[in-house]
């Protein structure tokens, strides 16, 4: 009986010739998934959704009085950035980290982006 995903050699195949972005991307799209998380290119502006995944960069963007934090995620499929209004710091925030995030998606300048994500921190695997 063959598999619905093309079977293992496929699979193999892929990976032997795949970069490393590629296979890196896939495999954060799949922990997501089985994270029950949303897709990240599937999230539309208005949406409540959970997406997961790994923080790219984490900035503090002091561009008015009140400073924001913003950090990248990035779940294989698309890219969220996470805003925290009025937070300069938040341990465990920080380029590498796993995190699962949760808010209603806004677009900002054709972005994506969460303001006051509930989160948790996920442990290294």
């Amino acid at each position: 009986m063959p598999a619905k995903d093309g079977g293992y050699f496929s699979r193999l195949v892929k990976k032997l010739t795949s970069d490393v972005e590629t296979l890196d991307a896939d495999d954060l799209s799949e922990k997501s998934e089985a994270g029950g998380a949303q897709r990240a290119c599937d999230c539309r502006c208005g949406d409540e959704v959970t997406v997961l995944g790994r923080l790219r960069s984490v900035e503090l963007c002091p561009a008015s009085e009140a400073a924001t934090l913003e950090a990248e995620l990035f779940d294989g499929t698309d890219e969220v950035t996470l805003v925290w209004l009025g937070r300069r710091r938040i341990p465990g925030i920080e380029p590498g980290r796993s995190i699962k995030a949760r808010g209603r998606m806004a677009d900002r300048e054709g972005r994506k982006v969460l303001y006051n994500p509930y989160y948790e921190l996920l442990q290294p695997t």
